[in-house]
C-alpha cells in the first residue's frame, strides 16, 4: 500500500503524491474534471490519476478493482448499473479506500424538486442529438475560420475575436465551439489592414483580447525557442509588444467592442467571461 505522508523538509512541506481512481461507464469526463477541481484546492496534493472509463461489464470493472487494490487511494465513480456499483462499493469497503459517488448529492437534490426518477441511461449527456451536431458543427466552423481564414464567411458567425499573436485566440475558439458557439477569430498584425468587411460586421459578436506585455513576450519567446528559430527578432521585442498592444486596445475603444484581459485567465475562464458578454448582448 503506497504511504503517504505530508512532512516537513526543513521549513517547506513535501509534495503529497496520492494515487485517485476514477471509475465511469461513460467517458470519464465528469470525474476527471470534478477529480481535478478538487485536488487543484490542495497546494501540496499531486494526484495520479487512474482512469477507469466505459466499465460497462464485470470483467472492466474486476480490472479497475485489481489497479485500486494495487494502487489504493481515493475512488470516484459514476456507475449507473446497481450491480456493478455494489461490486465496486463493497470491495471499496474491503479494502477501507474511501469512495465518493460524485453525482449522488446533485442527482438526489434535482430528483426531489422534479419529483421524478431519473432514467438511469449510461452517457445521456452524450446522446447525439440535435445539440449535439451542433457543437460538432460550431467546431467544423472554427477550425475553418481561425486565423483570419474566410474572412467573408465571418458574416455567420456568433462570435468572432480579435487580438495580437499569442492572446489565445486559437484554444478559446475551439472551446467555445465545444459550448455551441460559432466562433472565429482574426489576427492583429502590426503593419496590416484590417479588411473593412470586419469591420462592418453587424451579426457577430465581437469581442477583443488583451494581455500584460511581459506576458506576450514569455510565450512568444517559449513559442520561438520551441522553433528552434532565432531569438533575435522583433517579434519578442518588449517595446514592440507593447505598441502592438496600445494599438489593439484603441482600436477596440473605436469600435467600441468588449475587452476580455486573459493575463491571468485560464482557456475556460476566458471564454466564461465572453459568453456571459455575449448574453447579455442577446439578452439570454
Amino acid at each position: 500500500m503506497t504511504q503517504i505522508n505530508n512532512e516537513k523538509k526543513g521549513d517547506a512541506i513535501r509534495d503529497i503524491f496520492f494515487h485517485v481512481h476514477l471509475v465511469s461507464d461513460s467517458t470519464g469526463e465528469t470525474l476527471v474534471g470534478t477529480s481535478r477541481a478538487c485536488c487543484a484546492q490542495y497546494q501540496h496534493g499531486i494526484a495520479v490519476e487512474h482512469l477507469h472509463a466505459l466499465v460497462r461489464s464485470k470483467l472492466q470493472l474486476e480490472k479497475a478493482l485489481t489497479s485500486i487494490q494495487g494502487y489504493p487511494g481515493v475512488v470516484f465513480y459514476t456507475l449507473v448499473n446497481p450491480e456493478r456499483r455494489k461490486l465496486l462499493e463493497n470491495k471499496c469497503t474491503e479494502l477501507n479506500v474511501p469512495m465518493v459517488s460524485i453525482l449522488d448529492p446533485a442527482l438526489a437534490t434535482l430528483g426531489r424538486y422534479l419529483g421524478a426518477p431519473m432514467s438511469s441511461e449510461i452517457g445521456a449527456q452524450r446522446t447525439m442529438d440535435v445539440e449535439y451536431f451542433s457543437r460538432i458543427g460550431a467546431l467544423d466552423f472554427a477550425m475553418s475560420h481561425d486565423d483570419g481564414q474566410n474572412i467573408d464567411g465571418l458574416k455567420d458567425a456568433d462570435i468572432v475575436l480579435f487580438g495580437i499573436s499569442r492572446t489565445s485566440k486559437t484554444p478559446t475558439c475551439i472551446y467555445l465551439a465545444n459550448r455551441g458557439f460559432k466562433t472565429g477569430n482574426f489576427p492583429l498584425v502590426p503593419g496590416a489592414k484590417i479588411p473593412p468587411q470586419l469591420l462592418a460586421l453587424k451579426k457577430p459578436f465581437i469581442v477583443g483580447l488583451v494581455s500584460s506585455p511581459d506576458r506576450i513576450v514569455q510565450i512568444r519567446r517559449n513559442r520561438i525557442s520551441s522553433l528552434g528559430e532565432n531569438q533575435s527578432t522583433q517579434y519578442i521585442d518588449k517595446q514592440m509588444v507593447r505598441a502592438e498592444m496600445t494599438a489593439a486596445k484603441r482600436l477596440y475603444a473605436k469600435n467600441g467592442w468588449p475587452v476580455v484581459d486573459v493575463t491571468r485567465r485560464s482557456i475556460e475562464e476566458t471564454a466564461a467571461r465572453i459568453i456571459n458578454l455575449y448574453q447579455d448582448r442577446v439578452g439570454k
